[in-house]
């Protein structure tokens, strides 16, 4: 019997959600696709809870809308033991070794800062530990993919990056424009992940990455997280097999110690039609260990990215 891996799913929009909807996490019956119950059920062992802000919004209503999710995340989710935040690596040990479940904060898209590093060592301070540096558009550290104009790496989106390193905290490249990803691979001193892309050459989408982008992020030790909004995996209805075709493309590109999970639950307005939610991650690990076997498994569900965290964040 295949034993069970230890499970990291590197991004998921939950908090905005919870924010938006005035949901209740620990609610069996809450429309969560990863509510508390549903993540029990997958299996998860460390949740990346991003901090997303639809926008439009000024860099001023940026921080106030990420601030209120911190709020959100203290008080509602981590308000008793059964999830319990990392600050620092050797947390994500002691709540292993307690069995229980780690909370990661982390930022999408760097629009609430505005030249000002010490807003970043703030949050940094309130216990956010990985930042995707743009969302789709612009703004004072890079251009995201949904601009025209790609100008890469500002000279202050240099200083956020090294900045980021500096203090132990996962630079996360999914949503940049490719210029901006080549000026943060020429600098970055630790890995950087993609917390939720495809590879472009399996489903050719803007947000998803060309080889030579999978290959960059594994030369520097870093990892791809494969996500399952649908319409970065293929046309029309796809499921875990389609899922697969990216997995099995990463791979031969780049080997097996550079892909992860970064399912994008609660950000996305459609599914995959056989992993819907929380509760059909055993299928999706149950298909991986048929395809890959135990050890190949165990590095996609979570151990790359456990070597990832361990090289990045503080050991504590």
């Amino acid at each position: 019997m295949s034993r069970k891996p230890f499970l990291i799913d590197g991004h998921a929009d939950i908090l905005y959600r919870m924010e938006q909807e005035h949901l209740d996490f620990y609610d069996p019956n809450s429309p969560l696709q990863l509510n508390y119950s549903r993540m029990e059920r997958a299996g998860i062992d460390l949740q990346f809870f991003a901090l997303y802000v639809d926008p439009p919004y000024t860099p001023q209503e940026h921080l106030s809308m990420i601030l209120a999710c911190i709020e959100t995340f203290r008080s509602e989710v981590c308000r008793d033991n059964r999830l319990r935040p990392v600050y620092n690596y050797s947390d994500i040990e002691r709540n292993r070794r307690s069995g229980v479940k780690s909370a990661l904060l982390s930022i999408e898209g760097g629009d609430f800062l505005t030249g000002d590093l010490r807003h970043l060592r703030i949050l940094y301070s309130l216990g956010v530990r990985a930042m995707g540096l743009t969302w789709n558009f612009r703004n004072s550290i890079a251009s995201g993919v949904g601009e025209k104009i790609d100008n890469g790496l500002t000279p202050f989106g240099r200083e956020v990056v090294l900045e980021m390193n500096r203090l132990g905290m996962l630079v996360d490249v999914s949503h940049l424009a490719p210029q901006g990803f080549w000026n943060v691979l020429e600098i970055t001193q630790k890995p950087v992940i993609a917390s939720h892309s495809n590879a472009k050459s399996v489903c050719p989408h803007k947000r998803n990455l060309d080889d030579s982008q999978i290959k960059g992020i594994s030369e520097c030790g870093g990892v791809v997280g494969v996500t399952f909004v649908p319409y970065f995996i293929g046309e029309g209805d796809v499921g875990i097999d389609d899922l697969l075709r990216h997995m099995d493309h990463i791979i031969e590109l780049a080997g097996d110690n550079h892909i992860g999970l970064g399912s994008d639950f609660d950000g996305i307005p459609t599914t995959m039609t056989d992993l819907r939610n929380g509760e059909d991650y055993p299928r999706l690990i149950a298909r991986l260990q048929q395809v890959y076997g135990d050890e190949v498994t165990a590095k996609i569900c979570g151990g790359n990215l456990l070597r990832v965290l361990k090289s990045v964040l503080k050991q504590g």
